[in-house]
């Protein structure tokens, strides 16, 4: 009787939620520490998430290699050299334009600045010559504050230059071998899990189909984002457009928080390059297509896979960006999507295989005494309607 009188002292209510809160602080410590692991792997952990999305983006180009007859490792090659060959052609493209058009770019900004300050003295607001001289000192007098601090961070900028370089290195090679064998990597993992390995690999296809899907939708929506911003900016005659287009398609790989980014830049380039009319036109046009991007495109084409609202995305964002700044805000909304479609694939179990059939069921002879030869077929008849 004493080891039932404190539960009896307790509502079942209340016992329900304190083992449910118990059972919440352990998984939230699990978590935790999970986080510092990941933390202090940073090094090796972002390069490696890095290539499981370039891997789920690459992967169709290497299976169709396969299947056209080419040895596994000759696919492999071709892919990640039409990878790099594409990266190398618009790193070019980018920068040849850079180079070519930021002199323009100066001498577009510094009329505009004319055109503003004339404006100040001769619009409405009437401003004097000395009250704009001064406004202008005091934000070169910020600047000059802030050049140390500048400085400062470029330095710290190179000294981190070497790990950046062994981050690509290690990305390369992670996604070359993921590639190559995969497959191998997979059937490996699995044999460590005994039982329940058909769980897991359930889990695993599950969450590798949604990875990409996800990838590959993201990336066909940044294009056309990027196309189409790129298409504006040069029909608006605004310097560095091939730059600000393929901003603009990196940044849609962060949802809501990049975007917002890149089109702010893209904004402020054309105010100081075409002046305010063709700025706010751009921003609009902008506007318009982020619109059409989350109502048409995001739906239709990354919709399907994830399948989640709005707020769940903001959400994610928010505790990836607290959690690990830019890079974890861009993996957050594929992680919390993994997780979504794995987690239902390990609590299932697949239906055990139905008994196998009875010699009566097979309509083999009985061995013990049954109905005579003759009403056989009836019996027959009525257990196959029956069926």
């Amino acid at each position: 009787m004493l080891p039932d009188r404190p539960t009896k002292l307790v509502p079942p209510t209340l016992a329900k939620m304190a083992a449910w809160c118990v059972c919440l602080i352990l998984v939230g410590v699990v978590v935790y520490f999970f986080a510092l692991i990941i933390a202090r792997l940073t090094f090796v952990a972002l390069p490696v998430a890095v290539a499981l999305l370039l891997t789920a983006l690459l992967y169709p180009l290497t299976n169709s290699l396969r299947q056209a007859g080419m040895r596994p490792i000759y696919a492999t090659w071709v892919t990640m050299l039409v990878a790099l060959a594409v990266l190398a052609g618009t790193g070019w493209l980018v920068g040849a334009r850079a180079s070519e058009e930021f002199p323009n770019l100066v001498e577009q900004v510094q009329a505009t600045a004319r055109d503003v300050q004339e404006w100040l003295i001769t619009g409405p607001l009437h401003l004097q010559q000395a009250q704009i001289t001064a406004y202008v000192d005091e934000v070169a007098t910020m600047v000059n504050t802030q050049r140390q601090a500048i400085t400062t961070t470029v330095l710290s900028a190179g000294a981190v230059a070497f790990e950046v370089l062994a981050s690509i290195v290690l990305l390369l090679f992670v996604t070359f071998f993921l590639l190559k064998d995969g497959d191998r990597i997979w059937s490996w993992v699995l044999k460590g899990f005994g039982g329940v390995a058909p769980r897991v690999d359930r889990a695993g296809r599950a969450a590798w189909t949604t990875l990409s899907h996800y990838v590959q939708g993201t990336v066909a929506v940044a294009a056309v984002h990027g196309v189409i911003m790129g298409i504006v900016l040069a029909g608006m005659g605004v310097p560095l457009w091939a730059p600000l287009a393929v901003l603009i398609f990196f940044a849609s790989f962060i949802p809501i928080v990049g975007i917002f980014f890149a089109g702010t830049v893209a904004t402020l380039v054309t105010l100081g390059a075409k002046g305010l009319v063709l700025a706010l036109v751009f921003l609009g046009i902008l506007i318009v297509e982020q619109q059409l991007e989350n109502h048409v495109l995001q739906p239709l084409i990354v919709g399907r896979a994830l399948n989640f609202h709005p707020l769940a995305i903001i959400l994610v964002l928010a505790i990836g960006g607290i959690l690990a700044g830019i890079a974890g805000a861009a993996v957050a909304v594929p992680v919390a999507a993994v997780i979504y479609r794995a987690l239902p694939e390990l609590r299932h179990q697949q239906p055990a295989l139905p008994p196998p059939p009875s010699a009566h069921e097979q309509g083999e002879p009985a061995s013990e005494p049954g109905p005579d030869r003759a009403a056989a077929p009836e019996a027959d008849e009525r257990s196959a309607d029956t069926e």
